[in-house]
């Protein structure tokens, strides 16, 4: 990532995600005892995710920022692990939640992101869901990742994609971020189904 990504550490960013993003797309959500947090980077959701949940897993493939983090949350109900997202190393139906907010973007495909969020189906327990925000494409934000990968969600395409892994109750918001919700099914047949 290029340095304009230091300001994801600060204070103000957290304030601004736990405040704009977190407490509105979050507030009417159970997350369960258990979530992943995928790509939390300096950690500015985990903070307010952990308090949240009884068990907070994050993934981060840097391994530095990985080692940071760990650090930050020793001995405390976050447990941090370096790792590829597109490939978790969790059984099937690990987690009641799972979270990313900010991160998809930094995926340098659609497929890749399509992975991620196929892996993020695969390790929800059944009526689990999934949970995130990212940027909208625009040239500011192409110009602030210069030099860095960014690839942002088409909002248009979220609602199929998301669908077509299997996911099902997709919510799409799109304001300045676009912010989703979508639970795993439950294996229980809708009353349309039936």
């Amino acid at each position: 990532m290029n340095d304009n990504h230091a300001l994801c550490a600060t204070s103000e960013w957290a304030d601004h995600l736990h405040r704009e993003v977190l407490g509105s797309l979050l507030s009417e959500l159970a997350l369960g005892d258990e979530m992943l947090e995928v790509g939390p980077g300096p950690g500015a959701a985990t903070e307010w995710l952990r308090k949240r949940v009884r068990r907070l897993v994050a993934i981060e493939v840097d391994p530095e920022a990985a080692q940071r983090l760990a650090t930050r949350y020793t001995a405390s109900n976050v447990e941090v692990v370096t790792g590829d997202a597109s490939r978790l190393a969790f059984d099937d139906a690990s987690f009641d939640s799972v979270g990313t907010f900010t991160m998809l973007h930094h995926l340098p495909t659609a497929t890749l992101q399509n992975q991620v969020l196929k892996e993020a189906w695969r390790v929800l327990r059944p009526a689990g869901i999934l949970v995130g925000s990212d940027s909208l494409g625009c040239t500011d934000l192409h110009d602030f990742h210069e030099g860095d990968t960014y690839n942002p969600i088409e909002p248009a395409s979220l609602i199929a994609r998301l669908q077509t892994i299997g996911f099902d109750h997709v919510m799409v918001s799109v304001g300045y971020d676009v912010r989703f919700v979508a639970r795993k099914p439950d294996g229980e047949l809708s009353q349309c189904e039936s």
